[in-house]
């Protein structure tokens, strides 16, 4: 495909950086043609201790904040106050987990590289006896 379009353009009378120019048109086109091409960046980040229960939690936080919204009553605002100190909640308790788990593996893998250290050690210290 790019070969195509390179055969097709028009090169004669070009200076050096405007036949540049015209190679780098020539293969961002191709690459857009084959790969497409992205809106940009995404907007929402995946968070390394999302889960179903902090989902369904900040879905009924919201939920709450737009009855309150509509309604404007006392009673509503105290119902979206409840959700999102639960939301609160379950995000720190989902984000302790997470942490917990990671420093285990973390442990896990420092312990694994120590005994190696350990037998690489004995393993030159007893080739040099």
């Amino acid at each position: 495909m790019f070969r195509d379009k390179v055969e097709e353009a028009k090169w004669k009378g070009l200076g050096v950086n405007d036949h540049l120019q015209q190679m780098k048109g020539l293969m961002m086109e191709t690459g857009q043609d084959i790969c497409g091409m992205t809106k940009g960046p995404r907007r929402h980040k995946e968070t390394w201790w999302w889960n179903d229960e902090v989902a369904e939690a900040v879905r009924e936080k919201k939920i709450k904040y737009g009855k309150w919204e509509k309604e404007n009553t006392k009673k509503a605002r105290m119902e979206y106050k409840k959700s999102r100190q639960n939301a609160k909640r379950v995000i720190f308790t989902a984000k302790e987990k997470k942490q917990k788990e990671c420093t285990n593996d973390l442990n896990d893998s420092l312990s694994v590289k120590m005994k190696f250290f350990e037998w690489q050690r004995r393993w030159l210290k007893k080739d040099r006896i």
